[in-house]
């Protein structure tokens, strides 16, 4: 698709939303953009790939959890594909994974809109005992800082309690961890103590998906503080990561696996075959529970069709053809997607440009269909900073150097800066 099409898209897509003159002005989007900033390096949350196969097959109609398999030194066994409540807004699709065996949801006070939890708590109302609840030490308006003081952090996790309608939370995690002074910040241990104490929490955990994921779960795995780690794990990608996820099973540590399918883009990539478009995300799932030191997936679940297309992964093994595809994926969206948890290029850019935000807001805007959130954070990105990657058209581009995998970073944030700039 030539820029001058995509602009005129742009253009129409614009005065549809009611964004011309006016992108972020006040208003709930104006309101809740700060607060996602803060957290730059985990942005990425904020829009889903459309990860549900466009032709689903008739074979996957009623698919069920074929596996189950321990939660570290939890005592629960957790289903190998389970749901992640991100975007979750209808309790009936909750109720119809536990149907099916789904036995591990993962919600937040800030997902779908600061929903999930409720959603989640509708859901499972009368199943309670079937089920294993992770949460994340947060409010409805953001993590929770380093600085916040116990009582603080007891009162967010009271709040959670009282959203999903339960006394108390099998998994509280660290969330979207990036250092080891957040991961071991004195008043979250101290207050998850006393909630433990009290019944309302069970477990610790910690969740890293950010450029220090490697040296977090390493740390988190050898401070003995810890019963579950949630992390980005997929195909090549964190060469570290597998022996720390080995470790981590050795030591009865349960082992969650997100981030599984590398942004997705196999929905927009005619390169793939229609057959390989719809195995994608299965083949996947298969080669992440292949790892007998994974405990299990979790994966953003919000509509009935996701459970029956996902489901079918379980249980199962990953074959020939599946590595296959993955090579391929890897292959095509090499110089083009910007791995979560990478960094390298940052502190090669002499504007100081968040570059890891801004490509990743492209992939919303080209690959999720996701223009006005990809807009609204890059337009709010580009008030902060005082300038766009515009500025990259004079500069000698060291960033690019810094890429381990080649993206063309100075190309990229142009296309990006003409398609999202008001």
């Amino acid at each position: 698709m030539s820029d001058q099409v995509r602009n005129e898209q742009r253009r129409r897509f614009l005065k549809r939303a009611g964004l011309i003159g006016g992108l972020l002005g006040v208003g709930a989007a104006g309101a809740v953009l700060p607060k996602l900033l803060k957290y730059r390096t985990q942005l990425f949350l904020r829009a889903h790939p459309p990860t549900q196969a466009p032709h689903p097959s008739a074979a996957w109609a009623g698919s069920v959890v074929k596996a189950y398999r321990p939660l570290g030194r939890t005592g629960w066994k957790m289903s190998d594909i389970s749901f992640g409540g991100a975007s979750v807004r209808d309790p009936e699709v909750v109720r119809l994974a536990i149907d099916r065996g789904i036995n591990y949801f993962d919600t937040s006070p800030d997902y779908s809109d600061n929903d999930s939890e409720r959603t989640i708590g509708a859901g499972i109302k009368g199943h309670r005992d079937k089920v294993f609840i992770a949460s994340k030490l947060c409010t409805t308006t953001g993590h929770l800082p380093v600085t916040a003081s116990v009582p603080e952090i007891i009162a967010a996790v009271e709040a959670t309690l009282g959203r999903l309608g339960t006394d108390y939370v099998d998994l509280l995690h660290i969330h979207a961890c990036n250092s080891i002074d957040r991961l071991m910040a004195p008043s979250f241990h101290e207050a998850f103590d006393r909630l433990k104490d009290q019944g309302k929490a069970r477990f610790l955990g910690v969740s890293s998906h950010t450029p220090e994921l490697e040296k977090v779960m390493n740390h988190a795995v050898n401070s003995g503080r810890f019963d579950v780690i949630m992390t980005a794990y997929s195909s090549k990608s964190w060469p570290g990561l597998p022996k720390i996820i080995e470790r981590a099973h050795r030591k009865g540590i349960g082992v969650v696996a997100m981030k599984t399918l590398k942004g997705a883009y196999h929905s927009v990539l005619h390169d793939f075959s229609p057959t390989e478009r719809t195995s994608f995300t299965q083949a996947a799932f298969k080669w992440v529970n292949a790892n007998p030191n994974v405990s299990g997936l979790v994966v953003t679940i919000h509509r009935a069709a996701q459970i029956d297309e996902y489901l079918y992964a379980s249980g199962e093994k990953v074959g020939e053809d599946d590595l296959a595809l993955l090579d391929k994926y890897d292959r095509l969206i090499e110089s083009r997607y910007c791995r979560p948890g990478c960094g390298e290029c940052l502190d090669r850019c002499p504007a100081g440009l968040p570059i890891d935000d801004w490509l990743r807001y492209a992939m919303y805007y080209e690959g999720y269909g996701a223009e006005r959130r990809a807009m609204l954070l890059y337009q709010a990105s580009r008030r902060r900073l005082g300038r766009g990657a515009e500025v990259c058209s004079s500069c000698s581009a060291p960033c690019q150097d810094a890429c381990p995998f080649g993206i063309p970073i100075r190309k990229e944030l142009g296309r990006a800066d003409r398609w999202m700039r008001a």
